[in-house]
């Protein structure tokens, strides 16, 4: 075995080895995979090799495209057979519901490049001359899919990952992993050390150990999946061509052709199973392991599955295969960086690890190797989750998780399990005020206030509280609305060189007046947006950054991980110390006023400043900004004192009219102003130029990271440019992953949208190319399967001076 190498990936299933197939071909072999017994030989053995092209998320959509593409290339590339059957596949809808999502998916497909058509009841038969179409409205046919032989794919992979100057060494288990002053990793294995300058964890359901040896927690759990074998089908032994791969909601199932047999697939709903419970994770000697079957536990569904596709009932059961999948909390896999480690990353959590494998492992390759992947990452990265995703937390999300994957996922939804988690004392105040919760790393955040007791009809499509975020906007817009933020990420930067630390971070120049407010970026060395952050200077050496609730550990990262050790800088996580109240509208200096001897004048207290004041005898950091684009303030009290703020609030804003809103009017209202979001328009696929921020860049500092890369791309230009637009819709609004269009040629694609309750018009974000960006340029959004007109706008359709702001 080798004593060194650049990389070491911990598992050889086939999210280990299609890492190892990608950083190879990437031109990086000085890289060694380790498992401790045979490849394939965890869950990548016994999986039934469904590899969709129909997923949820554009990013996702990617990532099974990769695959879908490469997986039919492999045999010819690599000389080892994978068992490609490039039958397709067809998903059913039996709800309009399910047909507005397959609208949307269609509009993702058009822009990944994958065929998809939506096609009824009378072709499915067509398709499928064995299917049972009662109760189905139409069918998502995916013709670039299929399936394929688990073990074929992930020895093809290996194989050619070693003819690029790999490694594989099997039969070598890792017994630990130990940090070494030179910031490299010492790999201990049963059969020496390996000296590493990265380490992957892709242990599959062994993840959770591996991850321990390096102190840290992975949210997964894993979860025992059946499918069912049966006899030979006399009707498939009949036809030389194979049916699609079906899948279908109401039994909650996949079904296909397995040869000449039937083979099926469910994920019931109730008396769902932790592997290897109550542990929930396996022994180190487990190769190859399967469970006891248990058939009642999947009925109804089994029995539905066979209604379905009768052919298959005469046909008896042959096998029951019954192993353990891995499920991250969240459903998508872990990929990235693990918090507080340097150069220590995850390549695990995959419930549809065959279907993922290979497009984890080109995008992850991507990111160890250039610093950033061409998708955006956002949702893979392990960092998505805190302390707070504990182990009652993982699989009450996991089991949720399981039971939902033939379920139509609908905008807005709210899931139930594991919440809630974590609550600012604000919580059982507004929830008996009617607020209606929606969850962000565990925070449980206000998203709309329910006054008549209604409950929203989730849609695709405008839902049943349009009208009541109409009344939550124009209550901001009019007079003054408030809003617990309490879930922002904060952070107390503090010491000498606090100062000198930001400002090489960071690309806008940070505050040097007492008092000052910019926003800012933190960018990689690719120029590529990393973090956006509100920063405070509230004394000479001490500084008040705000992110985003979900980039919490990420943000913390970026500080931790950035600070040189050179440098005399504390850094503190705060979030759970203070609370927000956001006070925003016209009157809400006449609200404040009333509570506090501060002078609130623009003399005084101007726009983008923040200070240290008494509000109804409660001292907190106010400070004058917000993400609505009205005339307010964020207060940041003790958590312990929020109640008695907002009550104080409460009280003297009622002769102001003043109201609750949510996130669902943050929105609307943010993209009137045509704020960006994090995660949406700004992630590491693009960079401040490309976003049309370059107002936010001060290249007359003498550095800052990312700064080299960005003035490239400013010299040699750019192909892709956010555009702000209006849109013609009448019952749906733009969400975000909608495809672009000059007349048949696909342009870009959404980035996110809403309807502006007080400008009375649907509005949105896109990556477009750079000559459909000129304001005025007009093009047609797909939503929901119809083309819309939008036309680019020049600046926010609200108050573009900020003259209500600086009011």
């Amino acid at each position: 075995m080798k004593s060194h190498a650049r990389i070491v990936i911990v598992g050889g299933g086939i999210m280990g080895v299609g890492l190892l197939y990608h950083l190879a071909e990437a031109g990086c072999s000085d890289v060694l995979l380790l498992e401790k017994g045979e490849l394939t030989s965890g869950s990548t053995w016994h999986a039934a090799g469904q590899c969709p092209s129909l997923v949820g998320n554009f990013n996702m959509a990617k990532i099974h495209h990769h695959g879908n593409t490469l997986y039919p290339r492999l045999e010819e590339l690599t000389g080892q057979c994978v068992s490609w059957h490039a039958s397709g596949g067809i998903r059913l809808a039996r709800t309009r519901d399910d047909l507005d999502w397959f609208k949307f998916m269609r509009g993702i497909a058009r822009n990944v490049g994958f065929r998809m058509q939506i096609i009824g009841p009378d072709e499915i038969r067509q398709i499928n001359p064995f299917l049972n179409t009662d109760g189905v409205l139409a069918g998502a046919w995916t013709l670039d899919d299929g399936h394929a032989d688990p073990s074929g794919l992930c020895n093809a992979m290996a194989r050619g990952a070693r003819s690029m100057g790999a490694s594989i060494e099997r039969h070598n288990r890792v017994t630990d992993i130990t940090a070494l002053p030179s910031g490299e990793w010492e790999v201990s294995t049963e059969k020496g050390t390996v000296i590493a300058e990265m380490v992957v964890n892709a242990a599959g359901c062994f993840a959770h150990r591996v991850a321990q040896m390096v102190g840290a927690d992975l949210p997964i759990s894993n979860m025992e999946h059946h499918y069912i074998v049966t006899g030979p089908v006399q009707e498939f032994m009949d036809r030389d061509e194979e049916i699609p791969v079906i899948r279908d909601p109401h039994a909650s199932a996949y079904i296909r052709q397995e040869q000449k047999s039937g083979l099926i697939g469910i994920y019931e709903h109730v008396g769902m199973t932790q592997a290897w419970s109550p542990r929930g994770f396996p022994n180190w000697d487990s190769d190859s392991e399967l469970f006891p079957e248990d058939l009642d536990r999947l009925m109804p569904w089994l029995g539905n599955a066979m209604e379905r596709m009768p052919v298959l009932e005469k046909a008896g059961i042959k096998r029951i295969v019954n192993g353990a999948i891995p499920h991250s909390a969240d459903g998508p896999p872990m990929l990235g960086p693990v918090a507080g480690l340097r150069n220590f990353w995850m390549c695990c959590g995959a419930s549809f690890g065959i279907a993922q494998g290979a497009g984890c492992g080109k995008y992850l390759a991507q990111w160890m190797l250039h610093g950033d992947a061409e998708i955006n990452m956002t949702g893979y990265d392990p960092r998505r989750f805190g302390v707070y995703a504990d182990e009652s937390y993982a699989n009450a999300k996991g089991f949720q998780d399981y039971k939902l994957t033939y379920t139509t996922p609908l905008p807005g939804e709210e899931l139930p399990a594991g919440r809630p988690c974590r609550t600012s004392p604000l919580y059982e105040k507004l929830r008996k005020q009617g607020c209606v919760y929606t969850e962000t790393f565990g925070w449980e955040r206000p998203k709309w206030f329910s006054l008549d007791g209604r409950e929203e009809a989730f849609s695709f499509r405008r839902s049943n509280v349009f009208n009541v975020v109409r009344d939550e906007c124009l209550a901001v817009r009019e007079r003054v609305g408030l809003l617990d933020l309490s879930g922002f990420a904060k952070y107390d930067i503090c010491g000498p060189d606090a100062g000198r630390f930001l400002d090489r971070i960071c690309a806008n120049r940070i505050p040097t007046r007492p008092g000052g407010i910019v926003l800012t970026h933190i960018l990689s060395e690719n120029g590529r947006i990393q973090a956006e952050m509100t920063l405070t200077r509230l004394a000479d050496d001490h500084y008040y950054a705000l992110s985003a609730a979900a980039a919490e550990v990420r943000d913390y990262d970026h500080l931790l991980l950035g600070k040189l050790d050179a440098e005399t800088v504390s850094i503190n996580n705060i979030t759970d110390n203070r609370g927000v109240l956001v006070l925003a509208g016209p009157r809400s200096r006449k609200v404040l006023s009333k509570l506090t001897d501060a002078a609130l004048d623009n003399a005084a207290f101007p726009w983008l400043s923040g200070q240290e004041i008494s509000v109804a005898g409660v001292e907190l950091r106010a400070l004058r900004v917000n993400y609505v684009g009205e005339l307010g303030w964020e207060l940041h009290p003790p958590m312990d004192r929020m109640v008695d703020l907002y009550d104080a609030l409460w009280q003297a804003g009622e002769d102001f009219g003043i109201a609750n809103f949510g996130l669902y009017a943050v929105n609307s209202l943010r993209i009137e102003k045509a704020y960006r979001g994090w995660g949406a328009e700004l992630t590491n696929e693009v960079t401040l130029l490309d976003s049309d921020m370059e107002r936010f860049i001060k290249f007359d500092k003498d550095s800052f990271v990312g700064r080299e890369a960005t003035l490239l791309q400013k010299e040699a230009g750019f192909t892709t440019k956010l555009v702000y637009f209006s849109i013609d819709s009448p019952d749906s609004d733009v969400r975000g992953s909608e495809p672009i269009f000059n007349g048949e040629t696909c342009i870009g694609v959404t980035t996110s949208g809403g309807y502006g309750h007080f400008v009375k018009k649907g509005l949105g974000f896109a990556y477009v190319d750079t000559q459909y960006a000129r304001p005025g340029t007009r093009f047609s959004v797909e939503l929901l399967g119809e083309p819309c007109v939008a036309t680019v706008l020049k600046q926010a359709v609200h108050d573009p001076d900020n003259q209500l702001l600086k009011a």
